[in-house]
């Protein structure tokens, strides 16, 4: 757990004033924090090698943590003076260092800035990386969710891709089949951080917010669902699995819809013996305003920076590769004016347009410094709902009870 987060915080060094020196003439060295080489090469380690080959009087000094201890870690090394130039955050943890002056305020570095134009991001991307109307960093990649269909059980079923949540559940029951083990649909209600992603865009698209959660949409919402889960159109596995693993259902073809992201595209073209698609989260009604979930991380420079315009010159370099996101690494940029090239493959390039379309539309988780507390309150309350040990509106009001004392 992120324990004393504000403890440790509040008796860090306070934030270097940012120099307008020119860079130095001796070599500088920007250190650099991020999971990314933990599990598998990502843009951040790839970028500080490539960085590096320019020989421009800055090197990185790059570090790989794990995606459990980096916040943890960071908050340690800023507390004690030791903290990195720039590290690499999940888009909800941002806020906790941006609000507490830990990250550079990079406002009017970036107004001055040929490279990064906050007017190209998505509009949760950005939302994320911003604290009280200033700017604290930039978004590395995003994700978003939608819902996968298999168009073969679709059509022989006679429908469409659902577009409002009463069509998603009308198709998820008539494609069920429990008894040959296919369930209508598929989704990710686990008791973490994944539960919260999933649910969390039900209750903005129905006018609430983290702040306010027990809204009537979201009430029918996990009625839906718990009716489908005790109908067997659901499997119980919903309130257990993460998203890799229920859309591991769909793939191979036990499901036929699931609630999930682009990171799974590949992983469908290779698995899927059936043709398939991807359709927009739905909303309540037609024409409905819509949401959806914003993953992803974010860059930003810590306050306690020695080097403040070098760290901005190696965030403005990784910035200008962002065309390399897709490509390379299978992630969606975080800006709206890279074009993804096609892959030739017309189920991952149609998909994509969807969720590049989806983005539109992601809010972040947020912001909000005590974000985990948070968070836990929603997920929490889904979980009673789902498994029954409440009514929908006893543990969305309890969630409620609990995030009030949190904000007030």
């Amino acid at each position: 757990m992120r324990t004393n987060l504000t403890t440790l915080l509040g008796g860090a060094v306070s934030a270097l004033a940012l120099s307008g020196a020119a860079l130095a003439q001796e070599d500088v060295t920007i250190t650099v924090w991020s999971i990314d080489g933990a599990n598998q090469v990502g843009p951040s380690d790839t970028f500080s090698a490539d960085f590096n080959e320019l020989d421009n009087g800055i090197t990185i000094d790059y570090r790989v943590l794990q995606f459990d201890e980096i916040v943890n870690e960071t908050l340690r090394a800023y507390a004690t003076g030791n903290a990195p130039d720039i590290v690499s955050l999940d888009n909800p943890d941002f806020a906790l260092f941006s609000s507490r002056g830990a990250f550079l305020d990079i406002t009017d570095m970036v107004a001055e800035s040929d490279v990064i134009n906050p007017d190209v991001y998505f509009e949760g991307p950005l939302n994320s990386v911003m604290w009280d109307g200033r700017l604290y960093g930039v978004g590395k990649y995003t994700d978003t969710i939608g819902v996968f269909y298999n168009a073969d059980m679709l059509e022989e079923a006679g429908l469409e891709p659902p577009q409002t949540w009463a069509e998603f559940e009308a198709a998820a029951r008539a494609m069920a089949d429990p008894e040959n083990g296919v369930y209508g649909a598929t989704l990710s209600a686990r008791g973490n951080e994944e539960g919260t992603f999933q649910f969390l865009p039900v209750i903005q698209m129905s006018g609430g917010s983290y702040e306010n959660v027990n809204t009537e949409g979201a009430r029918e919402w996990l009625t839906m669902v718990k009716g489908m889960i005790d109908d067997g159109v659901m499997s119980q596995d919903v309130l257990t699995l993460g998203q890799w693993d229920s859309t591991g259902t769909f793939n191979s073809g036990d499901a036929a819809m699931a609630i999930s992201g682009p990171w799974e595209i590949d992983r469908m073209v290779e698995d899927a013996d059936f043709d398939w698609g991807v359709t927009l989260l739905p909303t309540f009604e037609e024409g409905d305003e819509r949401s959806s979930a914003l993953g992803g991380f974010n860059l930003g420079i810590l306050s306690t920076t020695e080097h403040p315009e070098e760290a901005f010159q190696v965030l403005e370099y990784f910035v200008s590769q962002d065309h390399r996101l897709f490509p390379e690494f299978g992630y969606l940029p975080t800006r709206g004016d890279i074009e993804l090239p096609e892959s030739g493959i017309p189920e991952k390039d149609a998909a994509l347009a969807v969720f590049q379309e989806q983005l539109q539309y992601a809010q972040p988780r947020g912001p909000h410094p005590d974000w985990q507390q948070i968070s836990k309150a929603i997920y929490d309350a889904e979980q009673a709902a789902l498994t029954g040990q409440m009514t929908p509106d006893e543990a969305l009001s309890q969630a409620q009870a609990t995030i009030d004392g949190i904000l007030n």
